[in-house]
């Protein structure tokens, strides 16, 4: 009898705790059995229940995040939506190599303390007060993205912003400092990767669709897509600095003891050691092979050949490496990789674009603006479920045969699928500060509207009045 009482509690007590993953079981088999809507194949209705279910377990957290992405593997091979060899392939790519290799190197910076040396650089440039802390970290991080794609500029900068963070740490948590911080790197970066052509493979991709698929070719040089795209970069930089203070009211004002600290700390170190310039050296040759290599070679073959040469010197062992590398958040991204690459091969992706299209197409003809906020609607919801070339890719087609100008409507799927503000997943810039530990994923969602919000108006506004004033500097028309 008291065994029985006592399995009676512990099943009780797994029933709630796991309530939100039982909940979400019980509504994925109920949408398994649905009949099947029309116009969507069989594989990509079930590839949108996945996706349900997915972001379902990502919010409310009922199992661990890697759990989850181990499940996505499970349930596209269960769900016949594809053969356990390709989904085996999407699992391991230049991407994922790009996160591993990216969060191994900074294993390597802050084991010779560089990261130290970054923080207190960029504090002499912002000074000690939180505001123009965070202020700097985004702008250094926007104005980087632009030119080398965010994926390089947050590697670089989330030890950076790490080293501040435990400077800070030493009396009390600081859980909205640290939020601050980090995310004024991750969304910094994502802000300004928008800037210029070579920000991001989106713009790319975009910048071939106009070619291809518009009437008579519309073409773009890179000095023109600046004139186009910079004010929403500026503007971004200057509104992600202030929402992210409303939305992580920092437990202080001034670092002056953080700073002293830090100070302190380098002052120590002395001058430049022979192993922090060859650190310097080897991540200067990394760095430059992203930009110059990076077609030839992709960008997680060198960063993994980075993490190589750290280990090959003997600037920092492999058991280091194996104990400091967020090991979960690289499956997370795999699986991340995994579902967006199935949504497109299935056609869950455009099923979806289509189906609101066609919901929307009364208003559409009515209201000029109405293609546009459809089309930041959707391409921000798609890019925070698959990547941003991914979306730009599938809704590409889509968004330029809207109504819209063109020009203006290529444009602004460019912009928009740089909104992946809501989740760790939405973006390699969020995945690598997510694989710190110091954020939680409903920090993102209480940032994220923010910045959405915001970032619609201002996009929204910028298509207004400001594209058809700078009209003549472009070859648009």
């Amino acid at each position: 009898m008291k065994f029985a009482n006592e399995l009676t509690r512990n099943i009780l007590f797994w029933v709630q705790e796991k309530r939100w993953l039982l909940i979400i079981v019980i509504l994925g088999a109920l949408m398994y059995h649905l009949p099947y809507p029309d116009g969507i194949s069989p594989a990509g209705y079930r590839t949108l229940i996945l996706g349900i279910i997915v972001i379902s377990l990502i919010i409310t957290e009922p199992v661990p995040l890697p759990a989850v992405a181990l499940l996505i593997a499970v349930l596209e091979v269960a769900f016949h939506i594809a053969p356990a060899a390709e989904v085996a392939k999407t699992y391991m790519n230049d991407s994922v190599f790009f996160i591993m290799g990216s969060l191994m190197m900074a294993v390597a910076i802050v084991h010779q303390g560089l990261d130290t040396r970054l923080a207190l650089g960029i504090i002499q440039l912002t000074g000690n007060k939180v505001k123009h802390i965070v202020l700097g970290f985004t702008c250094i991080s926007a104005l980087l993205s632009s030119f080398v794609g965010e994926h390089t500029v947050v590697a670089l900068m989330l030890p950076v912003g790490l080293s501040l963070v435990r400077n800070c740490r030493k009396n009390k948590p600081i859980p909205n400092l640290t939020a601050l911080i980090l995310f004024s790197i991750a969304y910094g970066s994502t802000v300004g990767s928008i800037g210029t052509p070579s920000g991001g493979a989106r713009n790319a991709i975009m910048l071939e669709y106009w070619r291809t698929i518009t009437d008579g070719g519309v073409t773009l040089t890179y000095f023109q897509w600046i004139i186009m795209a910079y004010p929403m970069v500026i503007i971004g930089m200057l509104s992600t600095t202030f929402l992210l203070q409303l939305a992580f009211k920092p437990e202080f004002k001034s670092m002056d003891t953080a700073i002293r600290r830090l100070k302190i700390h380098v002052a120590h170190k002395g001058k430049f050691s022979g192993n922090e310039l060859l650190t310097i050296l080897i991540f200067a040759i990394v760095f430059f092979c992203w930009i110059f290599l990076n077609e030839r070679y992709g960008l997680g073959i060198i960063a993994i050949g980075g993490a190589f040469l750290y280990m090959a010197t003997g600037l920092v062992e492999w058991k280091q490496v194996s104990r400091d590398t967020n090991w979960g958040v690289i499956l997370l991204f795999a699986g991340a990789i995994s579902l967006g690459v199935q949504m497109k091969n299935t056609g869950t992706a455009l099923w979806i674009g289509q189906s609101l299209m066609n919901q929307f197409s009364p208003f559409i003809e009515q209201f000029s603006v109405i293609p546009y906020l459809l089309n930041i609607f959707l391409t921000t919801l798609l890019s925070n479920i698959m990547s941003s070339s991914g979306t730009v890719a599938v809704l590409g087609p889509i968004t330029l045969s809207m109504g819209g100008d063109p020009a203006y409507m290529g444009m602004t799927t460019a912009i928009s699928s740089a909104f992946g503000y809501f989740s760790a997943i939405a973006a390699p810039a969020c995945m690598i500060i997510y694989s710190s530990g110091l954020v939680k994923m409903t920090d993102f969602l209480k940032a994220g509207w923010r910045m959405a919000i915001m970032s619609t108006i201002t996009l929204l506004l910028i298509y207004k009045f400001y594209w058809p004033l700078i009209i003549g500097f472009t070859n648009f028309k």
